[in-house]
């Protein structure tokens, strides 16, 4: 009964974790530009009003090599980190590699990604099985889509019609704006546009709060996913 339940909690606290690792790109504070800024940023976040975590996120570039790492911790429970390396041509990012890595309870798994063909092809490993999978489009892992996100905010092209790799599939992945709003995080107060990613699933949301000013760094994260809420918010950007 006890592995029963510890399991359970497990996979909520996951639930948290992997959102809170996948949210979007960190830009510095300032006038909004029309192209990816390196920066730190950082979060925290709550798992059912229960668990309470932080996460950081670095951008940093090489060239015209971008890695974009996202480190998440719930302490003395679970660990997250994700990594994804990707490319600028004009207005597309064009992803290379991605891993992400947790552990829940000394206990977890490895996901890893490597792109191809301008990202129309990927090799996607987990659990030490790898899938060769082909998409219509380019296709993200989590954090290079909200790096596209970003800049198509950025530029004014924002048409909410992505495709995102899943283990052993890829899937066309929605999203819309919603409408403009004030938020309030500890980071301070701010104008923001709300845009929120489509599920076929009537019993899951997921909300992005991105705050114009501040390049379309989100602010405020929700997801709710089988009754378990989720919610992160901005503390610091530097």
């Amino acid at each position: 009964m006890f592995n029963k339940l510890k399991n359970m909690r497990a996979k909520k606290i996951v639930a948290g974790v992997s959102l809170a690792t996948a949210t979007a790109v960190a830009s510095t504070a300032g006038m909004a530009s029309t192209a990816l800024t390196p920066s730190t940023a950082d979060y925290t976040f709550t798992v059912e009003n229960k668990y309470k975590g932080t996460a950081t996120r670095t951008l940093t570039k090489s060239g015209n090599s971008w890695n974009y790492k996202v480190n998440a911790r719930v302490a003395g429970v679970a660990t997250a980190n994700q990594s994804s390396t990707f490319s600028l041509s004009g207005n597309n990012i064009i992803p290379t590699s991605a891993s992400t890595a947790y552990k829940v309870f000394g206990i977890g798994n490895t996901h890893n990604m490597k792109f191809s063909d301008s990202g129309k092809k990927v090799a996607s490993t987990y659990r030490g099985k790898t899938v060769n999978l082909s998409a219509p489009n380019r296709a993200f892992d989590d954090l290079s889509l909200e790096a596209q996100i970003r800049q198509d905010l950025l530029t004014g092209k924002f048409t909410g019609n992505y495709y995102m790799v899943k283990k052993d599939k890829v899937e066309k992945t929605p999203f819309k704006k919603v409408g403009n709003t004030k938020v309030t995080v500890p980071a301070g107060t701010f104008d923001t546009i709300r845009v929120d990613r489509i599920h076929e699933d009537s019993d899951r949301s997921t909300s992005f709060w991105l705050a114009p000013s501040l390049d379309y760094l989100p602010v405020k994260v929700a997801q709710v996913n089988d009754g378990k809420r989720m919610e992160m918010a901005l503390t610091k950007v530097r």
